[in-house]
């Protein structure tokens, strides 16, 4: 199921950022590898949560 909520920040030097779930209001980390669509803060996205070596990370992040 796609998870849906808003780009806090992503900082395309270093290829992270976070994104802020609308439902349950966590923030999840995002990398610029897990990027289907280029995003900036405050972009709305679709994406999906995969565990990753330091907890969920958001992947196959869309714009929405």
């Amino acid at each position: 199921m796609n998870n849906t909520g808003i780009v806090k920040f992503f900082n395309e030097e270093k290829g992270y950022g976070f994104i802020k779930d609308d439902r349950d209001g966590k923030d999840y980390f995002v990398h610029a590898k897990g990027l289907i669509d280029q995003v900036k803060q405050n972009d709305k996205v679709t994406y999906v949560l995969k565990e990753g070596k330091k907890g969920l990370n958001a992947v196959s992040v869309k714009l929405a």
